[in-house]
């Protein structure tokens, strides 16, 4: 831990940089290298906390490097914050275990468990430089103004049999190797994210798949395209959030939800 807060210390340096520093030598290193096999693998490195087809990278790009696909750069400075969703100011470890119960269908990570400490290593590497309380470029995904375009899930079917299907499969069930590993994720079934996850809203999916698909030429579809086919695929059908009754218990639930 005092390797981490070590790491965290260097966040108000100035000039966050895209490319982090060497990886430190010793325990911390490992529990970094760890950290990164948990996001890129994590269906082999944290198999029984996963209930689903995917891995994080399968949203993360890059090994949660990539400009517009939710890069993990920088995280560790923008928290704690408050939660609507959750009705309570978050940690950084709460965030991540709600990547595991919801996109992953899993169940959360012990706080101090070895995978824990490592994911938590490997953001705070990624973000060494990285100042606190201010968005890094290409944080989440690029912001996009579509609320006055009405979505039309009927086109949304023909873009996605046309630019999709290859990659995630005609019903959306995705590509995997004969160990169960993706090579392209599924998109709804039970494979793929449940419908407490933040990718199963219209307001998160868009901007994603506008920037990054189809993977051979990502930005190509237009904002329309990209809002039809998101609102094809986030309603096909998939698994439950069990606990979804206790989200937003402060109210504000937003119309996208899908509950």
């Amino acid at each position: 831990m005092r390797n981490l807060l070590l790491l965290a210390a260097l966040f108000a340096l100035p000039g966050f940089a895209a490319v982090p520093v060497a990886i430190p030598p010793g325990p911390l290193g490992d529990a970094v290298r760890l950290g990164k096999n948990l996001i890129v693998d994590t269906r082999h490195f944290a198999r029984d906390y996963v209930g689903n087809g995917l891995n994080c990278s399968s949203c993360h790009s890059d090994a949660g490097t990539r400009p517009g696909a939710l890069p993990l750069t920088g995280l560790t400075g923008q928290f704690p914050f408050y939660s609507p969703r959750i009705g309570k100011v978050i940690t950084l470890e709460d965030r991540i275990n709600g990547c595991f119960e919801r996109s992953m269908n899993g169940r959360a990570l012990p706080p101090e468990s070895r995978e824990m400490t490592a994911i938590v290593a490997y953001i705070a590497w990624l973000s060494i430089g990285a100042p606190v309380g201010v968005d890094p470029p290409g944080r989440g995904s690029p912001r996009l103004d579509f609320k006055n375009l009405k979505p039309d899930p009927a086109n949304g079917k023909l873009v996605y049999d046309a630019k999709c299907a290859a990659c995630h499969g005609p019903q959306g069930a995705g590509i995997y190797d004969a160990e169960g590993n993706p090579a392209f994720p599924a998109l709804w079934g039970d494979k793929s994210f449940n419908i407490g996850a933040g990718m199963a809203r219209l307001s998160n999916a868009v901007p994603y798949v506008k920037a990054n698909m189809p993977q051979n030429e990502p930005g190509a579809l237009s904002v329309q395209e990209a809002l039809d086919v998101s609102a094809y695929f986030t309603t096909q059908p998939r698994l439950d959030f069990a606990a979804k009754r206790r989200d937003w218990p402060n109210g504000g639930k937003p119309a996208d939800a899908r509950y």
